[in-house]
């Protein structure tokens, strides 16, 4: 019996990479699956296609699973309220979302259009926002749901040429973090994944020497979409029931639980602070302490560099 036998699941961007990986997984365990994929590029500014998430479902239905696919864009709520309709019209409910839609419009800061920013943070912060709202009634209802959201290193750690993708990302991080907490009381869970894995995102990223793909064949290797993908199969099933509010890594074989922003210096003046005395006496008391611009590197992870 699998993990998620008698469960109904939606994955989000389930036609390529992780989202594929969750969509087969979940299905492998026993859950009947919603594959929502909108089937554009990676920038998501092509016309999107049915193919991807009907080519995921076939895999699964020829397995002996069940699944149906959707096409429609998580920047909608109209649209996920329709893959929710979708679930329960289909296999009678609904009881999880795993959510690693996404795309990337790399760039640096100072040369990123409203459009770049706009559009990251519409599919990635908003679409987050459409999956929670639009299912959050029904598990509250129904005592029972989980949530699999997907931030990024990008956000967690940053990354030089990613200001849409790493915002979006830490924004996820909270809206996940508040969701579990408001949802305790009637079992509804949610926890966020930070995923390294092969994928149309880490392709995209140039190869400018042979060190580059030789690294890029390790990644392959080593990083695959699955990996991740089975950790959030697992986090959205009953067996998880005790893990809520969490934020997870997952690179190659590695599974990463993060810290969460805490206090970590305090400094105080009875007779209060002056503009001087904070540069004097508050900020060098705290510079040990402080953060570099250093990105950590992950296991098995590339270096991102910035686009030109």
């Amino acid at each position: 019996m699998g993990a998620l036998e008698g469960k109904v699941v939606l994955v989000t961007g389930g036609g390529n990479g992780i989202g594929r990986d969750c969509a087969l997984i979940a299905a492998q365990e026993g859950a009947k699956v919603v594959v929502n994929d909108l089937g554009a590029g990676l920038k998501g500014d092509d016309e999107g296609s049915a193919g991807p998430a009907e080519k995921v479902c076939e895999e699964i239905r020829a397995a002996g699973g069940e699944a149906v696919s959707n096409s429609e864009s998580v920047t909608s709520l109209k649209s996920v309220e329709g893959m929710v309709e979708q679930a329960r019209d289909t296999f009678g409910g609904l009881h999880a979302v795993i959510n690693p839609a996404g795309i990337l419009r790399d760039v640096m800061f100072h040369k990123m259009t409203e459009r770049d920013w706009d559009q990251v943070i519409e599919v990635h912060m908003r679409g987050s926002f459409n999956v929670a709202r639009a299912t959050i009634e029904l598990f509250r209802e129904q005592n029972d749901g989980a949530y699999m959201f997907f931030t990024s290193t990008s956000g967690l750690f940053g990354n030089i040429g990613q200001a849409n993708y790493g915002a979006a990302k830490m924004g996820i991080a909270g809206l996940s973090r508040i969701i579990a907490m408001e949802g305790a009381r009637n079992n509804v869970r949610a926890n966020c994944l930070a995923p390294v894995a092969w994928t149309r995102m880490t392709q995209s990223v140039p190869i400018k020497d042979e060190a580059a793909a030789a690294r890029r064949a390790v990644m392959a290797e080593k990083i695959r979409a699955d990996q991740p993908a089975r950790f959030s199969v697992a986090m959205v099933a009953p067996a998880a029931s005790n893990v809520s509010g969490q934020i997870f890594g997952s690179s190659g074989d590695n599974i990463i639980l993060y810290s969460q922003p805490r206090p970590i210096e305090t400094v105080t003046k009875q007779e209060g602070w002056t503009v001087d005395s904070i540069i004097k006496e508050a900020i060098p008391k705290m510079a040990p302490k402080f953060f570099d611009l250093n990105r950590a590197t992950l296991p098995g992870a590339q270096p991102a560099k910035a686009p030109a």
